[in-house]
């Protein structure tokens, strides 16, 4: 047995780390302190040390270990000799082991708390009588975690203690730190002494046999034997920790017989403490090596685990290693490769895509994103700028040495990603032909003169050039105009790309210029994103909301909109992201406003402006009828034939429900009303199939005709409220002759037809009835009398009070965001008294149209005294002045020259001329100033039914712009000072200037 244990270990390969020369030291611990310093942990669970600190015991061991080896022979083993004569100590020190029992022939360092033990094992050295009792401590559940077991005397710690120990030489003593080494089994049998604690003590030796008797040929002993040697062995070769232990085992404690196997393989085991115990206390030497048996297997099933865990820690790591190594050469030996062949920049036969398969090699990830960038760029390398050009290339070697896990390289991918996306170059091809532009523009909107007259001019010039630079084109006005529509109309007509993005409320730069690329997450702006997504470079962009640009932490958007939009600058437009300029001259740019007064002024002077006032009554009927019901009547999927909707209902929709000066709200109206037509039409459907379901019944039972046509008579009455049903006298004058021959009572349940003959057959009144039921609901009519039906009571009222205006009244015209309208300006005296002159003023008025009273007041007073000289009215009459709708604010300086005319009125007690309204700011001299807003203001006037307007003179020009229609019927005058609006105002005869 110990010569195969001996063969095991002279065979098992010795590890480095235990083969390293040990320190000049013949302590007989101080070979087994040194291979065991590497590996602490293993130190600590092998040899069962106490919670004491690893580092001191090692000490502690070496010391000892130097003072007893100068009677030793020459030994370099870990474990001492245990052939000591130890029969007289029969009354030992009591020494508790609080974690693991110790084994004859191990040694264990401990610490010793209790001075008084502490002098006890001092006295006991120097008596040459080193000896002590090692006793594990019971675990107790209901004992005081807390305490210490050190805390304990007496009675209460022999009561804590196991009685079978091991008897312990003492090999040394430093501080409170004591070595001791285990030598034989003891049994404790009564107590001595207290303190420190005293114990007598059975030595379990021959006398009562350490081991029971047992025979050594007893083959499940041998075979028991056999296996712990196995599994020790296994132990061996996992851990190169134990390899000598076996010899030095031998040397001083004899050779293995039975008992001592099993004492070895239950003390190199990691089995807890009641477990050891077990082991220590059992006498039977088959159950002893049973339990040994059992221990070394599950050490053997630990040292596996580690081994896997090691092995798996191992290939990672070198695994890793071996990766790092592969690509570092890679990378030699593509730079190598370059440096022998360096290709043309882009493309051609030496291409850098085929160096790796000249090699041998295969193209890795960022070999593919190469070439895939390259690609990209391959069809527009000549139209690429130079210095883009660098770029792309020093971004490209860059992507090579860069390593794809990091972060550097995702942020070097994505820039190339942008820079070779952009369309470096690419043209669309424009449309020069002035004619099929016109068209275009014609076919999508119903006017806009001037949109549509810049747009011809803008293509006319490209065409005379060959080429066509970009503008920036701004145009303002009212909600639901078509600004944004129109740009999109533009873009059809010119052949161009369109993008839009509104910057209503943007109030960070980035979005403009794009982020720094440092940061996360960053992107180019949004004209950047706009050439990637149309794919030319001079596509028409439009900027929507440009008036209500924002402001914030960020930066001011506003300002950074000055490169963009600047055609000196925009040639070289420089995002923050690609950081390389970019060329937007050839894009043609269109703003949309509502107001340009919020709009900053460098920003305004760098774009061209084109107004859009709104639409007129006549030319929201156009609209109407050819754009909006028309697409409206396609997207609700009902046919033309089905729906008449009468112009008279139209021209009432316009003025009483949509007065906007645009034709959104037009718009969805037409669509609410086609909406319940649709319903109406489905609900229509559904009868009459109940109806054709009630025919086909009748045709076997003739008795149940009348009933039936009641029943479809109640059907269509009940699911067609708004159907045209009317009588002879109400039907309008375009009703088709076929709808004026077939007429239906709803209210009576009848039908009327030519053929009223009471000898027609049964059979020939059903088949006409029906036909001519489905000849009534096939069209619906929409008139001015049902139009409340579909969309409700009217909005709006007339904007004109009164006919003809009363003393101190005097029509105005005003104009607001959403176009023109009608003001009146009212006065009256309150008290009448000297010296009680005075002015109130109330409707809301704003501080500009306050100062515009008083001037009026003043002025007011000077004409009356020159027309009237005896008259003092204003300076003993207090006037209150009011302007109609308090709710809604009104500011401005337009409404001089009304307040001035108002207030002459009720001086004189005359009113004005009927249908007459004027517009124009006043000087304190009677000078009248030009206002803006003059189409809208025509509008509104025309629409009130005015029939003569007052303007300044220095607004000819903007009447004069204005389309014929609009002016048609109007009898307009201008004027230079308040004495031609007195002429005009009070004196009827006076012919005026048209």
């Amino acid at each position: 047995m110990l010569k195969l244990l001996c063969r095991v270990a002279s065979q098992s390969p010795i590890s480095p780390t235990l083969t390293r020369p040990i320190p000049d030291s013949s302590a007989a611990f101080g070979r087994v302190f040194y291979s065991l310093r590497r590996n602490p942990n293993l130190h600590r669970r092998v040899f069962f040390c106490s919670s004491s600190d690893a580092v001191d015991a090692e000490k502690s061991a070496v010391a000892a270990a130097e003072v007893d080896s100068a009677g030793e022979d020459d030994s370099n083993n870990a474990i001492l000799p245990t052939v000591f004569r130890p029969e007289d100590c029969f009354k030992v020190l009591a020494l508790p082991l609080p974690h693991r029992p110790l084994f004859p022939g191990f040694y264990m360092p401990i610490y010793v708390k209790d001075p008084k033990v502490l002098a006890a094992l001092e006295e006991s050295q120097r008596r040459q009588t080193p000896f002590a009792g090692a006793f594990l401590v019971k675990d107790e559940p209901d004992s005081d975690p807390e305490k210490n077991i050190y805390d304990y005397k007496g009675q209460e710690l022999l009561n804590r203690l196991h009685e079978v120990g091991t008897l312990a030489r003492i090999t040394a003593i430093q501080g409170e730190q004591v070595i001791l080494v285990g030598h034989r089994r003891l049994r404790i049998t009564e107590m001595v002494e207290e303190d420190p604690l005293t114990v007598k003590v059975d030595h379990l030796k021959a006398s009562i046999l350490e081991e029971l008797p047992y025979d050594n040929d007893d083959d499940v002993i041998k075979a028991t034997s056999f296996e712990v040697i196995s599994t020790v062995r296994d132990v061996l070769h996992k851990s190169s920790l134990w390899r000598d232990h076996v010899q030095t085992y031998t040397k001083h404690i004899g050779e293995f017989n039975y008992p001592r196997l099993a004492d070895f393989g239950a003390a190199i085991s990691g089995a807890n403490k009641v477990q050891g115990q077990q082991v220590l206390e059992e006498l039977d030497v088959l159950k002893r090596l049973q339990l040994s048996l059992e221990l070394v297997k599950k050490e053997m099933e630990i040292s596996k685990i580690q081994e896997t865990i090691a092995k798996a820690i191992e290939e990672k790591i070198s695994g890793e290693q071996r990766r790092y190594l592969l690509n570092e050469q890679l990378k030699a030996i593509k730079k190598h490769a370059m440096s022998l062949t360096a290709p043309p920049f882009y493309g051609g036969e030496d291409d850098e895509e085929l160096w790796p398969m000249e090699l041998g090699l295969e193209t890795d990830d960022k070999t593919a994103l190469t070439g895939k960038f390259r690609e990209r760029i391959e069809p527009n390398k000549e139209k690429i700028p130079e210095h883009v050009l660098q770029v792309i290339q020093e971004e490209l070697t860059k992507l090579q040495l860069l390593e794809a896990s990091s972060s550097e390289f995702n942020v070097t991918r994505n820039y190339l990603d942008w820079l070779t996306a952009l369309p470096w170059g690419n043209y669309s091809d424009e449309n020069f032909d002035v004619v099929r532009a016109q068209e275009i523009l014609d076919e999508d909107h119903y006017g806009l003169t001037d949109v549509k007259e810049r747009i011809l001019e803008f293509i006319a010039v490209g065409k005379l050039r060959g080429t066509a630079q970009g503008k920036i084109i701004c145009l303002s006005g009212p909600p639901g105009v078509g600004k944004t529509s129109i740009g999109r109309s533009i873009a059809r007509a010119l052949n161009r790309k369109f993008y839009r993005f509104s910057v209503g409320g943007l109030s960070d730069v980035a979005e403009i210029k794009g982020h720094r690329r440092t940061y996360i997450g960053a992107m180019p702006g949004k004209l950047v994103q706009c050439l990637k997504s149309v794919g030319t470079a001079n596509p028409l962009v439009l900027i929507d909301e440009i008036d209500k640009l924002g402001r914030g932490h960020a930066g001011d958007p506003a300002s950074a909109m000055l490169e963009l939009l600047d055609p000196e600058q925009n040639a070289n437009f420089l995002d923050h992201y690609l950081d390389v300029p970019i060329d937007l001259s050839k894009v043609l740019f269109v703003c949309t406003a509502n107001v340009i007064e919020t709009i900053p002024g460098p920003l305004l002077d760098r774009m061209e402006v084109i107004s859009i006032a709104g639409y007129i009554t006549d030319e929201k009927m156009h609209i109407a009828r050819d754009y909006l019901e028309k697409t409206t009547r396609e997207t609700c999927g009902i046919k033309a034939e089905q729906v008449d909707l009468t112009d008279a209902a139209l021209l009432a929709l316009i003025e009483s429900y949509c007065r906007e000066a645009g034709v959104r709200n037009l718009q969805k109206q037409i669509e609410k009303i086609y909406r319940k037509i649709a319903l109406h039409l489905v609900r229509l459907g559904a009868g009459r199939e109940s109806v054709s379901a009630a025919l086909d019944s009748r045709e076997t039972k003739p008795d149940c005709l009348v009933d039936s046509t009641e029943t479809m008579m109640e059907i269509d009455n009940q699911d067609k409220p708004e159907k045209e049903v009317s009588t002879d006298e109400e039907q309008s004058d375009e009703t088709s002759s076929d709808d004026e021959i077939l007429q239906t009572d709803v209210g009576q349940g009848k039908l009327q037809t030519n053929d009223s003959s009471p000898d027609a057959s049964m059979d020939k009144v059903e088949v006409d009835s029906a036909q001519e039921e489905a000849k009534v609901i096939e069209k619906v009519l929409v008139d001015q009398a049902n139009l409340s039906d579909y969309v409700g009571k009217p909005v709006f009222q007339a904007d004109r009070i009164y006919d003809q205006t009363p003393v101190g009244v005097v029509m105005g015209l005003a104009w607001t965001a959403m176009g023109g309208s009608t003001l009146y300006i009212e006065t009256t005296q309150i008290e009448e008294g000297e010296g009680k002159g005075g002015l109130n003023l109330t409707g809301q008025l704003g501080d500009v149209m306050k100062e515009s009273a008083q001037i009026a007041l003043t002025v007011s007073r000077a004409i009356l005294l020159t027309k009237e000289p005896k008259s003092n009215f204003f300076g003993n009459t207090k006037v209150h002045l009011h302007v109609p709708a308090g709710a809604t604010p009104k500011d401005g300086p337009s409404a001089g020259c009304t307040m001035i005319t108002s207030m002459l009125s009720l001086a004189m007690k005359k009113p004005v001329k009927k249908d007459l309204a004027m517009t124009g700011e006043v000087t304190l001299t009677g000078k009248i100033l030009p206002i803006g807003g003059v189409k809208e203001k025509t509008i509104a006037a025309k629409r009130s039914g005015v029939k003569t307007i007052i303007f300044p003179a220095a607004n000819r020009r903007d009447f004069d712009e204005l389309a014929s229609n609009v002016k048609e019927g109007l009898d307009v005058h201008f004027v230079d000072g308040y004495s031609e609006i007195y002429d005009l105002a009070f004196s009827e005869d006076k012919a005026g200037e048209n």
